[in-house]
């Protein structure tokens, strides 16, 4: 039994077997009649019969699925930067975390129209309880992310995972997605944790961890959706943080996040690629800092990539204008636009609860308050 075993995706000669299994299951027939509403059952069935890899899967049905959820819930998918990077090079792309399914979706259909390596995607294991959801996922190529565990497992956990991840990336040339912390962002503060940073290092051995994660080529990422379709969602749990109390989730908390999430309306969405992690670690690996300080300013160079390159919606700049009770973005969205958004605010939360709705706003105005800081005008 490999070490990987218990976190790993499936393996190509796994592929087939797998989806013959969860073939039959309602959720599958719901998402493939959604994908290929042309299309028979039993032609789909007979298409998947024929699937021997996961990236015969990824293009074949997951794409597909990708580019019809987009069409139905989005007004489409922009991109910028992928130009730069190079097509057979494996990179780490970390990200921010608005959603638990579509950010490395939509990931993943940038790379494959741009041509570059797709990834193997970390997945918290929280998420994937429902035993089609597990199959699902690993035969789209993520790997899970072990949560809840006492202090020496996680350790060992993370050790597992750091070499799996230089496993992907150095013996599979696999590029890797993971986000910068653990759990989505609620509050529109995106924040890379130096744990991540910590647990990839792990794998480094003798080599100085700096140097490693510059081996490594980390990709920031700034993924933006003009609507959460999740934010209403959010706010349970935004609250108790605000109140200092413990926030314990319902039992399909996680299901009806990933749901809504999918077939949820977004508007616009934008991801941007930054620039691969190198002359700044340099700097690092030749500074006299202690571990801990380097891992911070590794932590620091990713949030400035992703917060510069994060593309601001008029509904940041309406949410701005809102929270601050100004009209100083006015010139940034329409009318229409704020009345749409002002609209969705009345639906979505209880406007007699102050509280609740400076907090729905914030959401979607820390990326703008974000970006005045790092320019240095706020």
């Amino acid at each position: 039994m490999s070490k990987f075993d218990s976190i790993r995706h499936y393996k190509d000669l796994e592929v087939n077997e797998v989806l013959q299994q969860i073939s039959k299951h309602p959720m599958i027939k719901a998402l493939m009649g959604f994908t290929f509403p042309n299309q028979t059952e039993e032609e789909w069935m007979e298409r998947l019969r024929e699937i021997k890899s996961i990236q015969q899967f990824q293009d074949n049905f997951a794409y597909h699925s990708i580019q019809k959820i987009l069409e139905k819930s989005s007004s489409g998918l922009t991109t910028s930067g992928f130009e730069k990077l190079e097509k057979h090079t494996p990179y780490l792309y970390i990200s921010n975390h608005r959603d638990i399914l579509m950010d490395t979706s939509l990931l993943n259909v940038a790379l494959k129209d741009n041509g570059l390596i797709m990834t193997a995607s970390a997945i918290g294991d929280n998420l994937v309880q429902k035993s089609f959801l597990l199959a699902l996922a690993k035969v789209n190529r993520n790997f899970l992310v072990k949560r809840g565990l006492p202090p020496r497992e996680l350790l060992e956990s993370s050790k597992v995972m750091s070499e799996y991840i230089q496993h992907l990336l150095t013996v599979e040339n696999r590029s890797v997605w993971i986000a910068q912390r653990e759990g989505r962002t609620k509050d529109g503060n995106d924040a890379t944790h130096q744990g991540v940073l910590k647990m990839l290092a792990m794998a480094s051995g003798e080599i100085n961890p700096i140097e490693y994660l510059k081996k490594i080529k980390i990709v920031p990422v700034s993924i933006s959706y003009e609507y959460d379709p999740t934010d209403a969602l959010k706010m349970p749990q935004i609250l108790a943080k605000a109140n200092d109390e413990v926030y314990v989730k319902d039992k399909n908390e996680d299901f009806i996040n990933l749901y809504s999430g999918i077939i949820g309306q977004k508007r616009g969405i934008h991801i941007h690629v930054g620039e691969v992690l190198d002359h700044e670690l340099d700097c690092l690996i030749n500074s006299s800092e202690k571990v801990n300080k380097q891992m911070q300013a590794v932590a620091t160079i990713i949030d400035k990539s992703i917060i510069k390159n994060y593309h601001l919606w008029p509904t940041n700049y309406i949410a701005y204008d809102l929270l601050h009770k100004t009209n100083k973005y006015a010139d940034k969205y329409t009318e229409k636009e704020k009345q749409l958004f002002e609209r969705r605010l009345e639906l979505r939360v209880d406007k007699a609860n102050k509280v609740v709705v400076e907090n729905f706003l914030a959401m979607y105005a820390n990326p703008v308050i974000n970006k005045l800081k790092l320019n240095n005008e706020q």
